[in-house]
């Protein structure tokens, strides 16, 4: 790639494509061309179709895509795995068509199954049956992956992915019905800290920023209490609790996305497609925790001195996800952020 190579990154406004771009630019490169929703509705294929006749983009990272945490995954199963595949297809498709030299195709560790062996090494793939609450979801990213093999196997594309495990950082989604964990624990948290200091305040100005279900900070009080509650972040007889799902005993692994930015960028400018399958490569830091020892570190970042309520009727999801990176530190690559200072950033910048 060169600096002024002329670099398409869809979904650049997201958590990854942001990130992606801010570590291109910091290395120095130059030539973007990105597309807001509004401007173009990846699940239209004739758009797609004449956004690429028309910009003709050297490299492709496709990064956008419908996402969410355990209970989006499993309240929008069909829009998970429609839109998905949809976005996939029209962009991987028209990335051949349109000559794009490179393509970056952004996956999930959810890929695998459910009780494949731990750490999952990119060869599990395919090896057995999936976890139920996000199956939609992970059988379009599998799709993903083997699209970009089977059009690499047929017409000769460089088209590579990667499968980074769970992350966090600048730009997440807080949104309570639709975040992954870590945004969820912080945010609950910091909004259980608030509900513990009497501070209206600071509610009012948390639910501007993120309205819980149209609920913003111009509500009443009895209002916004009562559509915190709903969430689990309570309080009763003076003493604020937060309610989280399942046993809190899943392994889960963390890595900062300005990590998986740098992977990204990393496969980018030094891996190629192989012939060889599985092509893809995973990324994380190669550590999990349990999800109590997660919202413990959590909660001495936000500082909530409240309770903290496990409701087993919920599902935990599956039981662990840590990821086998050694490909790709193979080639070359490791990450920086440990989970503390990580998290750390994520609840100053919030």
């Amino acid at each position: 790639m060169k600096k002024d190579s002329k670099i398409y990154i869809a979904g650049h406004l997201g958590m990854v494509g942001s990130a992606i771009k801010r570590n291109l630019e910091n290395k120095g490169f130059t030539n973007f061309v990105t597309r807001t929703k509004n401007e173009l509705d990846l699940l239209n294929e004739n758009d797609v179709a004449d956004f690429f006749r028309v910009e003709k983009p050297e490299y492709v990272v496709l990064a956008a895509a419908k996402v969410g945490g355990i209970i989006a995954n499993y309240t929008y199963r069909a829009q998970f795995i429609y839109e998905n595949l949809q976005i996939q297809n029209h962009v991987i498709h028209q990335s051949y068509l349109n000559g794009v030299k490179k393509l970056l195709f952004l996956g999930s560790s959810c890929i695998y199954p459910r009780d494949a062996a731990q750490p999952m090494s990119e060869d599990a793939l395919l090896t057995g049956v999936l976890e139920s609450t996000n199956e939609p979801y992970a059988i379009a990213k599998i799709a993903g992956i083997k699209m970009c093999e089977a059009y690499h196997s047929q017409y000769g594309c460089n088209f590579i992915s990667i499968m980074p495990t769970n992350l966090y950082g600048q730009n997440d989604n807080y949104d309570l019905e639709k975040s992954h964990v870590l945004p969820a624990l912080i945010r609950k948290m910091t909004l259980g800290k608030l509900l513990t200091e009497n501070d209206e305040a600071g509610l009012r100005t948390d639910l501007t920023k993120h309205p819980i279900e149209g609920v913003d900070g111009t509500f009443s009080m009895d209002v916004i209490l009562n559509i915190l509650r709903k969430y689990g972040i309570s309080s009763e007889n003076g003493k604020v609790s937060i309610t989280l799902w399942g046993t809190g005993s899943p392994m889960r692994e963390f890595l900062h996305v300005d990590d998986m930015a740098d992977a990204s960028v990393y496969l980018l400018l030094n891996y190629d497609a192989p012939d060889s399958i599985p092509s893809h490569v995973n990324a994380g830091c190669g550590e999990d925790q349990t999800i109590k020892e997660i919202s413990e570190i959590v909660r001495k970042a936000v500082g909530y001195k409240g309770e903290i309520r496990w409701d087993t009727t919920k599902p935990d999801g599956t039981p662990r996800k840590l990821l086998d990176v050694s490909k790709l530190m193979g080639l070359g690559w490791k990450p920086s952020i440990s989970i503390d200072e990580g998290i750390k950033r994520v609840v100053s910048n919030y």
